[in-house]
């Protein structure tokens, strides 16, 4: 099924939903594209790259919020990356979880009309039963926050050229953020020999956030519908993940602790939390945008800041 591409080599008016490290990373690639950007959320942008985009106040969860948006920004299309996101947090909190995703996602479609909109939605929408999913997998949630992206996703996707870009766990170096990430938060503890403790027991597809950027952009582009797929090309655990990390500061590997899943933040993450795409070989606007191996990514990251000390 495809929709109405957009028009190419035009200067769009792309709204962002959302204002965190990946919507402001997302937002700085297509402003590096010459088109005009405006991230929207509740609070003010946090993270560098965000805060240097426009921003507009917006509260999902609010009908009349969500309209007085579109007609302040008039957007040509939108990207949909808008949150909670913290998957321990919507667990405790499944009905506000809900209804920010699923309700949210109700009054942007209203909103819409006809423009195109892109949604990232994530692994979660998956068991974890087996080591990866693909796009003609059946979504079955791990937990509370996959509920309320599929519900996200169902409810956009019934508008017709909305295209659904589920990504697996995202990385790089985030800084500034609220929650910075499993590969900052280690690499940061570790560079200073402290310890980490992390489960043995989980698996992810790691995803450099630049890549992710680098397919919201592509995608939101072309004229596809429906779901694609992006991880990382190596299925790893947060264990050898995080030992690669101190190695490549330079540390002890034991500086990393093992503990089982359920006894860790990550009790209701599925065990296996990866992606695989049986779409993107096919799409001709992926072509050249094959995602880096989170070790690779990892050392490089690593390196560049010890140069720009």
């Amino acid at each position: 099924m495809t929709g109405n591409r957009l028009p190419a080599g035009d200067r769009l008016r792309v709204l962002v939903v959302g204002a965190g490290y990946l919507a402001g990373r997302v937002g700085e690639r297509l402003g590096a594209l010459g088109h005009a950007v405006t991230l929207s959320s509740r609070r003010r942008p946090a993270t560098a790259q965000a805060r240097r985009l426009g921003w507009h106040p917006v509260d999902v969860g609010d009908r009349r919020s969500v309209h007085a948006l579109f007609a302040a920004t008039a957007p040509d299309a939108v990207v949909v990356a808008h949150g909670p996101s913290d998957i321990t947090w919507c667990e405790a909190n499944p009905g506000q979880a809900m209804a920010a995703h699923r309700g949210g996602a109700r009054y942007l479609a209203e909103a819409l009309g006809s423009r195109r909109a892109l949604l990232i939605s994530t692994d979660n929408v998956f068991p974890g039963s087996r080591s990866s999913y693909g796009e003609s997998d059946r979504a079955e949630p791990a937990n509370a926050y996959g509920r309320a992206k599929l519900a996200a996703e169902d409810t956009l996707l019934a508008t017709g050229d909305v295209l659904v870009l589920r990504v697996s766990l995202v990385y790089g170096w985030d800084r500034d953020g609220l929650r910075p990430n499993f590969f900052t938060t280690c690499a940061q503890q570790l560079s200073r020999s402290r310890p980490v403790a992390v489960p043995d027991d989980h698996w992810n597809s790691p995803v450099l956030i630049d890549d992710v950027a680098e397919w919201t952009t592509a995608l939101l582009g072309s004229a596809h519908t429906g779901v694609v797929h992006l991880g990382g090309p190596r299925r790893v655990s947060r264990l050898a993940w995080a030992r690669h990390i101190a190695a490549c500061c330079g540390r002890d590997p034991a500086l990393v602790r093992t503990l089982p899943k359920h006894s860790t933040v990550y009790a209701c993450r599925p065990r296996n939390a990866c992606l695989h795409s049986e779409r993107a070989a096919h799409l001709p606007e992926l072509a050249g945008l094959d995602p880096v191996d989170v070790l690779e990514a990892s050392n490089r990251l690593i390196a560049q800041e010890e140069e720009s000390r």
